[in-house]
């Protein structure tokens, strides 16, 4: 390591915008930013994360994030007494990139530049706001909606893969059909019917790649540029985006007890052409709607000739109480488009869910279906209905009900145990997660950001917020967690709270 004195920063001032993306993040992209493009060199010595926190206005937690993340990737060195380093060697990913721009590069690359605002379409600056972070790659402890893969029948689902590859040969290599797989429809529609009380045949499913495209393209279909959409506050941030990408002017609606609030919908926008919702488990407080308020949510849309895209995403797991049946099996005007996920159930690499779409519009949803992406793999769907068509599905949905319900116990109980002053926490009674309000004030975004360097992957309640009042709290996982896994997270947040 070279021993270079401590090297200015490029201006951050104008870089921080507090309404914009998280603050570790931005301080994160400028100084990636500037390594890359050779402003601050190899071995560069950067300011200590308490001058730049001062230096900026934020806090030690931000900037600490910053450069964890900076380190996590290889781009900073961090020894203890010494300081932080520019790395002396880059990523293996963008090293190639960085030397072509350095001194004495043999060849040169046109740096890439940001699109004009004007090469974007009105549609296409929506999604570009509306563009949700990916995923991370792998399983975090606390993980919000995140299934239990140390516990999935891998070895069953890889002799059903196994004896569909080879029954079926060259048959199912070829193009599938938009709508889906009919045997996987058939069972969709048999294990909705039965489980969820849905009232649908076979032909009104359509296999989708998850809960987010059954989302937009309803939207896309259902709603024309400037039609005002409700849309639960706080609210899913994927359908939030669909709407928004779809045109739609989205109302947020408040969400109770009793789920969301419909005199508060309708007092806001009466003439709203859809409406999302979560009845069975509101995400993310996870409240359940209750039957007044379903009849009053049907009676509106029939009587404003409005939708409802009824999300029912992990409705299978419910520890307390009978099971609630869907808001579908109680539309009698054929109002609702239903969708659902088996990545939440299964894996997340699966990549297929269903829309039940009323029976006059199936056509039309299997057309945007065909025009989005063609259609589902069809070997995956072939395994899946084999696996639900055997039995396995069921049985796996209760074993995972029963461990889910152990292990969402030992979370609350850890929680209580550790945070009971500092965190209060939401209805748990289903679902794959608990939502806790900061019971003191703060920034949730901060003290998401420092968990998540250290590996607890908690996430934040304010930005599910559409208008400016957000409660701080975090969204918790404890399905795709081990037990101790969890009690040592809980141990990591309760350290960062004391700070």
């Amino acid at each position: 390591m070279k021993a270079a004195t401590g090297a200015l920063l490029p201006p951050l001032e104008s870089h921080v915008d507090r309404s914009g993306a998280p603050l570790h993040r931005q301080v994160y992209a400028r100084i990636r930013g500037s390594i890359l493009t050779g402003a601050l060199k190899p071995g560069h010595r950067l300011p200590s994360t308490r001058t730049l926190a001062s230096d900026l206005g934020l806090s030690r937690i931000t900037v600490e994030s910053a450069f964890t993340q900076l380190r996590a990737e290889g781009f900073v060195v961090r020894r203890v007494g010494s300081g932080s380093f520019v790395a002396d060697v880059m990523p293996e990913t963008v090293r190639a990139p960085r030397m072509m721009r350095g001194a004495g590069a043999r060849t040169s690359t046109p740096a890439r530049r940001a699109p004009h605002a004007d090469a974007l379409s009105a549609r296409g600056r929506a999604i570009t706001r509306a563009a949700l972070e990916p995923e991370p790659v792998g399983v975090r402890v606390l993980q919000p909606c995140m299934p239990a893969l140390d516990v999935f029948p891998h070895a069953t689902w890889a002799r059903i893969v196994a004896r569909r590859a080879r029954q079926q040969g060259t048959a199912l290599l070829s193009y599938g059909d938009a709508a889906g797989f009919r045997p996987l429809r058939e069972a969709v529609a048999t294990y909705l019917c039965g489980a969820r009380g849905a009232r649908c045949s076979w032909e009104q499913v359509v296999i989708v790649s998850g809960a987010q495209q059954g989302i937009e393209l309803a939207a896309r279909l259902l709603l024309d540029p400037g039609d005002e959409a409700w849309l639960e506050e706080p609210g899913y941030l994927g359908a939030r985006g669909a709407l928004h990408t779809a045109g739609a002017s989205v109302i947020p609606v408040r969400v109770d007890d009793e789920g969301l609030d419909v005199d508060a919908g309708i007092e806001a926008a009466p003439r709203a052409r859809l409406a999302y919702v979560t009845p069975s488990h509101q995400y993310p407080l996870g409240v359940t709607m209750s039957l007044a308020r379903r009849l009053a949510l049907l009676a509106w849309a029939e009587r404003a000739n409005a939708w409802i895209i009824e999300d029912d995403y992990d409705s299978e797991f419910r520890y307390s109480g009978r099971p609630i049946a869907s808001l579908q099996g109680l539309d009698e005007a054929g109002r609702v488009f239903y969708v659902g996920t088996f990545n939440k159930v299964m894996f997340p690499s699966l990549r297929l869910g269903y829309l039940v779409a009323p029976p006059e519009l199936v056509d039309t949803v299997v057309a945007a279906r065909a025009l989005s992406d063609g259609h589902p793999p069809v070997h995956a769907q072939a395994a899946l209905a084999d696996f639900m068509n055997d039995g396995h599905f069921g049985a796996h949905v209760r074993q995972m009900r029963a461990l889910y319900h152990e292990r969402r116990d030992v979370l609350v109980d850890a929680l209580a145990s550790r945070l009971g002053d500092r965190l209060r926490i939401g209805p748990s009674e289903a679902g794959m997660h608990v939502a806790a309000r900061m019971a003191e004030k703060g920034s949730d975004a901060e003290l998401v950001a420092a968990a998540n360097a250290k590996g607890v992957g908690v996430g934040g309640l304010a930005r599910q917020y559409v208008g400016r009042q957000k409660a701080q709290g975090l969204l918790l996982g404890f399905s795709g967690s081990p037990p101790d896994e969890m009690r040592r997270a809980v141990k990591v947040l309760a350290k960062l709270m004391e700070r």
